[in-house]
């Protein structure tokens, strides 16, 4: 319920607009480029060498109860479309990442749909695959 105090206040323009990126040293930020029809979905991003099939069957532990007590928390964002020089474009952003190599793959899946090298002090761009460029 929002009651107008600043913490309850929905913005309706978040996620939206643009990101600040705090790139530097070893922390670069990464980019993803997705197909008009994702826009909404999440996509989880874990470092590369990440068991995906072992994280699940712990996620399905933790939701029967069989958990070990504490929380779990997989980074991920969801697609939204953002004002870019070309026109608006639905895209992943993903802020604050240490260098090295990254898997994303939708929110619960287990398979990896793209892998992206990060470097620190840079901001990568990759395409999700299928993505047919505007022409």
């Amino acid at each position: 319920m929002d009651d107008g105090s600043p913490a309850s206040v929905e913005n309706p323009h978040a996620g939206t607009g643009s990101v600040l990126l705090d790139v530097g040293g070893d922390v670069g930020a990464l980019v993803v480029n997705m197909p008009a029809h994702t826009v909404g979905d999440e996509v989880e991003i874990h470092p590369e060498g990440t068991d995906l099939a072992a994280l699940r069957v712990h996620d399905a532990e933790h939701a029967a109860g069989h958990g070990h007590g504490h929380g779990h928390h997989h980074d991920h964002v969801a697609v939204v479309v953002r004002p870019t020089p070309g026109g608006p474009r639905p895209s992943l952003v993903y802020p604050e990442l240490t260098q090295g190599r990254y898997l994303l793959c939708p929110v619960g899946a287990d398979t990896a749909v793209l892998t992206a090298e990060i470097s620190g002090g840079t901001v990568t761009e990759v395409d999700w695959p299928g993505l047919r460029t505007p022409e």
